[in-house]
């Protein structure tokens, strides 16, 4: 098992993470025919940085930048019976170094900071079609939920 350190990234982490971004977004193109084509963002890194109410963390190997993830602490609908819950999203592995249980200790952490914060339940969105990723989910102890559903017209 390799040796990951998790922390919270810093600005300096910035290049790497905006590489990771496209990294996810290369990744989840061919399962949504509804993103645009070329360049696009899917995040404000800066701002997620920087937020006190969200954590984003990074992996780290002998000093690279392995992987990334977030927490965001959001507002419930208020129908929903816990006020707040945390919102995961930038998961993401380097290829050569997936298959090392690194999401799961950036998930561990974020999840230690949910509690820290208050909160009692954790949310993300995956693709439907991204089996290894919703196996990785479920593994860590997710449930499936909501389907989101659409059409072109």
């Amino acid at each position: 098992m390799l040796e990951i350190i998790i922390r919270k990234a810093t600005i300096e982490d910035l290049p790497t993470l905006l590489e990771f971004e496209q990294g996810v977004i290369e990744a989840e193109r061919p399962l949504d025919e509804f993103l645009k084509e070329g360049d696009i963002n899917y995040y404000n890194i800066k701002k997620l940085i920087t937020a006190e109410t969200t954590n984003l963390l990074v992996a780290v190997h002998n000093d690279e930048l392995v992987g990334s993830g977030y927490l965001r602490i959001d507002e419930a609908q208020p129908y929903h019976k816990n006020p707040k819950h945390g919102y995961v999203g930038f998961m993401y592995v380097k290829p050569a170094f997936r298959g090392q249980r690194i999401s799961n200790k950036i998930l561990e952490a974020l999840k230690e900071w949910a509690k820290s914060q208050g909160l009692k339940e954790i949310r993300l969105d995956v693709y439907s079609d991204n089996i290894p990723a919703l196996k990785s989910y479920e593994r860590f102890g997710f449930g499936k939920s909501l389907v989101n559903m659409r059409m072109n017209i």
